[in-house]
């Protein structure tokens, strides 16, 4: 539900603020007042584009601010939405704003409340923040299906366009997998077939969630197979080389570090003579030489063993001096083997220069070092052993082509079987709902025609309307006048509005060519809407905004010589004076007195 709303610096509306109510809340006011306006900034909240004139004159930016209290139903949805997108669920409200929620997030929070903002910036940039946190407009459309469905009177294109009948069909079809009745106002020729709400193919969207991934997995096995088939020439040709390749790597068979333990092997042999003579040296004066360092230490063991029978503390230092001495010999010993086993060896030397060199060839080859070759090679080795396997791979693959189109086409079965169930009882919610919205005459058909296996089945889907009895059925786009396509609009909507999964719907203007006994039709159908959802409605019509539980009226003053738009929100009084304006001009007592009596006609209807 749209709670609260705050518009700044957005165009004529300088600083207005809106706290609706649940139900159906109205919005009326003269042409140009700034209604359009509104329905414009909320737009913004669903992620629509933002105009580069918006920001009022004399203002840098323009703001839209809206609280959404998340139905229960909707709440996981909201939350996956924004977790995909690393929004928190709830506002950290450290910095003393009056963001809505008063926690941060740390776990699995409930989402009840969602706080968006908007900023258009002069020039059309525009910065979006979801929770306090920056975010992108197309995010924000995802969560904004969600929270906001916008109707108005340019939103009939959809309606229109057979490419998006089939969504529509499907989203209905949806509902009938679902228990439980229409709810309050369905009104007469909407009841639902209850064995149609049983049968387990009535679950259209789990059938299309399945065809579209059957149709993958098709999609995906007739890729392979074209790979494997599409040029075997060039197959055997690739086979040639990787088997060239290969060869010649195993030929040579890499180790990883296997170069870096030659260049220390290679310099070593190189350096034989300095080596020899080095350890002869050290040797020396470690222990052949004389006074040697093994002498020095036995004269100062000696020396120290004397002192100690004069004071034990020098015996006691004579001790590490005998480790030292020790530890001395040892290094001497393993100098002597370390040179025992030096020798120049030249043949091997060569072979260390040559294995060296066939390293370095397959490096500077394929590129990267030892081990970037290493890992070539076994890559190399299992796409051979793929294209050599590729007769056999093609015989699997073309099995699990052949079961893949046959479960695709027992899912797209399934599906057509549950568009042309859904389409049966589709007509028969919207027939009622036009013959209660002035018309009766009319019918509505959902042709389900066969197509191609795809994605989405094997439909392709179009609603068609007769307007008159004995008329064939005709495309809305060619049939439909503007009042027509808004009651069609507004009959399919309370059609879905059990499936539509969305908190508030706005209608703009949705009573465009109608009036009179069909007006307060209209009135009765929103208020069924909004019966289940918050419904933010525009209208000039006062049979419609008699049905209000919230009316608002807007209107423009001139403050400091500039215009700006205000919005009240009516008291029972105010709202006679509104519906008397609406259906006079003027608020004289007849039109008051009609006022009064359109208020409690609506709710006496409500009421019923």
């Amino acid at each position: 539900m749209l709670r609260h709303l705050r518009v700044t610096n957005f165009a004529i509306l300088s600083d207005v603020t809106l706290e609706l109510g649940p139900g159906m809340n109205v919005l009326t006011g003269e042409t140009g007042a700034g209604k359009s306006l509104i329905v414009e900034a909320v737009n913004l909240l669903r992620g629509g584009r933002a105009s580069a004139d918006i920001p009022r004159a004399g203002a840098d930016e323009a703001v839209v601010e809206a609280i959404v209290e998340v139905p229960v139903d909707l709440r996981a949805r909201v939350g996956a939405v924004l977790d995909a997108g690393g929004l928190p669920r709830r506002v950290d409200d450290g910095d003393g704003g009056d963001t809505p929620a008063r926690a941060t997030h740390d776990g699995p929070i409930a989402v009840d409340e969602v706080f968006i903002r908007r900023i258009i910036q002069r020039g059309g940039r525009s910065r979006t923040y979801v929770n306090g946190a920056l975010t992108t407009a197309a995010r924000l459309a995802e969560l904004g299906a969600l929270l906001i469905d916008l109707s108005g009177q340019h939103q009939h294109q959809g309606l229109v366009d057979p490419g998006r009948h089939r969504e529509i069909l499907d989203l209905f079809a949806a509902t009938l997998g679902r228990a439980g009745a229409p709810g309050k106002g369905a009104g007469r020729g909407r009841k639902r077939a209850d064995d149609a709400a049983a049968r387990p193919e009535s679950d259209a969207r789990a059938l299309a969630e399945a065809m579209a991934a059957a149709w993958d997995r098709l999609r995906t096995l007739d890729d392979e197979i074209t790979t494997l088939t599409a040029d075997d020439q060039a197959r055997a040709a690739r086979i040639d080389y990787l088997r060239f390749q290969v060869e010649e790597l195993d030929a040579i068979a890499p180790q990883a570090g296997e170069d870096r333990a030659l260049e220390a092997e290679r310099t070593r042999l190189v350096a034989v003579d300095q080596l020899q003579a080095g350890i002869s040296a050290a040797e020396h004066h470690l222990y052949a030489g004389d006074d040697s360092a093994v002498d020095r230490l036995a004269t100062a063991i000696r020396e120290l063993d004397r002192l100690g029978r004069v004071d034990t503390a020098l015996a006691e230092l004579a001790r590490p001096l005998v480790d030292a001495r020790a530890l001395v010999e040892d290094v001497v010993a393993q100098l002597r083997g370390y040179g025992e086993r030096l020798e120049a060896d030249p043949e091997r030397l060569a072979q260390v220069d040559d294995r060296l060199a066939a390293l370095r060839r397959l490096v500077r080859k394929h590129g990267g070092d030892l081990e970037a070759v290493v890992a070539r090679a076994d890559t190399l080795r299992a796409e051979l052993a793929g294209l050599d396997g590729a007769g056999d791979r093609l015989e699997v693959l073309r099995v699990e082509q052949a079961a893949a189109l046959a479960a695709a086409t027992e899912l797209a079965t399934a599906l057509t079987a549950a568009r042309r169930g859904a389409a049966a009882v589709l007509e028969r919610e919207v027939g009622g709902h036009l013959a209660e919205l002035g018309m009766a005459a009319a019918r509505l058909t959902v042709v389900v025609e066969e197509r191609p296996l795809g994605p989405t089945g094997a439909d392709r889907v179009e609603l068609v309307l007769a307007s008159n009895p004995g008329e064939a059925p005709r495309p809305l786009a060619k049939v439909a006048s503007g009042g027509e396509l808004s009651r069609i609009m507004l009959a399919t909507k309370l059609a879905l509005r059990r499936a539509d999964e969305v908190a508030t719907y706005v209608f703009d203007e949705v009573d465009t060519g109608v009036g009179g006994a069909t007006a307060t039709a209209v009135g009765a159908q929103i208020r069924a809407v909004a019966d289940h959802r918050q419904v933010l409605c525009v209208t000039h019509l006062p049979q419609i905004a008699a049905f209000a539980d919230h009316h608002f009226e807007v209107a423009k003053a001139e403050v400091g010589g500039r215009t700006e738009t205000r919005v009240n929100r009516l008291s029972a009084t105010g709202r006679k004076d509104a519906l008397a304006r609406l259906l006079g001009g003027q608020a004289t007592a007849r039109a008051r007195a009609h006022a009064a009596e359109m208020l409690a006609e609506a709710r006496k209807g409500h009421a019923a």
